[in-house]
């Protein structure tokens, strides 16, 4: 019995041994996703962007990454040493090692090259997507194209002339080089060119599932970035009328009046658009143009990527003091891993500009344990308290989520594009045609809606108008969403803009000319060994 059963697995073994489709491999993973069949699979990519998009503002591993894009600027300081954000205010350590471009560099191009799968699947002359219209595929190509022009707008800021790559890797590639900046310019406006006219407006439906997605892209998300891609590209002529047409549609409006979650509490109307439960469009929030509507992971299953850390980044440590404990109110537990610089805090703003008031910029906080000896009574600053535990600070990232109260992760939508915005462009687009009555003009719009007594405060004429003022007018109205340093990088200011920050506690060192682009990675280059993929001058 035991020969046989001996036998008969030997048998077996050797027709498995000599079978064809046993020796038939079966790849599991690939460069590049399946071929798009149907809507369904169409539609699950394009989320797969926006989730894409969100992996690059989502890095928690290193705490400090969100600090990268402000600190060493005009704006912030650094309050703690965590790691990655060190070469950014001690710009000695800025080297093609650096963590942080690497970082940005790697996302960037796994955004652009999951939506050239979408574009070449849906674009090819063979292309045939069950239930997906004509009308259907420039929709979705119009989404994903939105997406490549976003992150090459953002390598081109960052790195200047990069690898243009436009069709989706299917295998190791390592003779990539540099395209010219005009080249990278030309793809960008082209994709968000084709974004304006086929993406949805923001009042439509933009799947076939029912119901208006409004965190999903629209033409006038285009039309924002093209309009700001335009300026970096020195076409302002051609960046003014998509400015306008945003402003005129008739879809936003400034806020100007209190709405929203919280209307019984004290607030003022422009502090209301961030507080949690009004940011969305369908929150009431008729500014936003751009909204990344963040789900929690405890009520939502997989609904973000990573931990964001915006609350840690820029809401103070303050429950470290004796007499404080974690509330709602102050914006739940944050860490002040950066700290507003002091010229932000003390020049910046002028008296009765309302997007400096108590509930926009906090200065005070007073004892909140009713158990305390102090209750009531107001925190002095003294001592290294006011490095982070008792700093001046934007609200527009406090919120308490009771399923977290030790904070790890951000639980507010991030308002990524918003109408306040619009204005300080069109204004920067029609300044650099030399327009400075129509910027002072269009810039009005918003010191109006910032000072309750305008015009005797706040108003400003053809004479103010200069690219420093348009970069303070953006500090004012953007602390907190703007990416500050890609800002002084797209205008070339970041050297001297920086010297604003004369902040003492870990100062600005090193910051030269050189550091207008970031350092192209060196992994990057040496594993691209059959072609010669350049550094930007003034790095190794």
């Amino acid at each position: 019995m035991k020969k046989g059963i001996i036998l008969i697995i030997s048998i077996l073994l050797l027709t498995y041994s000599c079978s064809d489709s046993y020796l038939e491999e079966k790849p599991y993973s690939s460069y590049t996703p399946e071929t798009l069949k149907d809507s369904l699979g169409v539609e699950a990519s394009l989320k797969g962007l926006h989730y894409s998009y969100g992996t690059i503002w989502t890095w928690s591993d290193q705490q400090g990454w969100l600090c990268v894009w402000q600190v060493g600027t005009d704006v912030a300081s650094a309050a703690q040493q965590q790691g990655v954000e060190i070469p950014y205010y001690d710009y000695t350590k800025l080297t093609s090692s650096d963590r942080a471009s690497s970082f940005v560099w790697e996302r960037c191009y796994v955004l652009i090259n999951n939506a050239n799968s979408i574009i070449s699947d849906i674009e090819s002359a063979s292309s045939t997507v069950k239930g997906l219209s004509e009308n259907g595929k420039k929709r979705a190509s119009a989404e994903a194209k939105f997406f490549r022009g976003y992150a090459y707008n953002m390598l081109a800021t960052l790195f200047g002339g990069v690898p243009l790559v436009t069709e989706p890797t299917s295998g190791p590639k390592t003779d990539y080089v540099r395209a010219s900046l005009d080249d990278i310019n030309n793809l960008i406006i082209s994709d968000l060119t084709f974004s304006t006219q086929y993406l949805p407006d923001i009042e439509s439906v933009p799947t076939n599932s029912g119901g208006k997605q409004y965190g999903r892209a629209n033409k006038f998300m285009a039309m924002q970035l093209l309009g700001e891609a335009y300026i970096r590209a020195g076409k302002p002529e051609l960046a003014e009328p998509q400015l306008q047409s945003i402003i005129s549609s008739g879809r936003f409006r400034l806020i100007d009046k209190r709405y929203g979650a919280k209307t019984d509490l004290a607030g003022d109307y422009y502090s209301d658009m961030f507080l949690y439960g009004n940011e969305r469009r369908s929150q009431g929030n008729t500014e936003t143009i751009w909204t990344f509507e963040l789900e929690n992971t405890n009520t939502v299953p997989g609904g973000y990527s990573g931990s964001p850390q915006q609350r840690r980044v820029w809401t103070s440590a303050y429950y470290n003091i004796s007499g404080m404990i974690l509330c709602d109110s102050l914006g739940g537990r944050g860490l002040a891993r950066l700290r507003l610089s002091d010229w932000t805090n003390y020049r910046l703003y002028k008296d009765g500009d309302i997007r400096n008031s108590e509930y926009s910029i906090r200065r005070k906080i007073f004892i909140n344990d009713p158990a305390h000896v102090n209750y009531g009574k107001q925190v002095p600053y003294v001592g290294t308290d006011t490095i982070y535990n008792l700093c001046p600070h934007t609200t527009k990232w406090g919120a308490f989520d009771p399923n977290d109260t030790f904070g790890y992760s951000t639980v507010k939508d991030w308002i990524l594009m918003r109408l306040g915005e619009t204005y300080l462009l069109l204004a920067e687009a029609q300044f650099k045609q030399g327009k400075t009555g129509e910027a002072a003009n269009t810039i009005n719009v918003l010191r109006q809606r910032a000072f309750p007594d305008y015009p005797t405060k706040g108003k400003v004429s053809a004479s103010d108008i200069t690219l420093d003022f348009i970069l303070d007018e953006r500090a004012r109205e953007l602390i907190g969403e703007e990416n500050r340093r890609m800002t002084l990088m797209r205008t070339g200011t970041l050297v001297e803009r920086a010297k604003l920050n004369t902040t003492k506690y870990q100062p600005i060192i090193g910051l030269t000319k050189t550091h207008l682009l970031l350092p192209i990675p060196l992994t990057e280059i040496q594993l691209n060994k059959d072609a010669v993929l350049e550094q930007n001058p003034g790095y190794d």
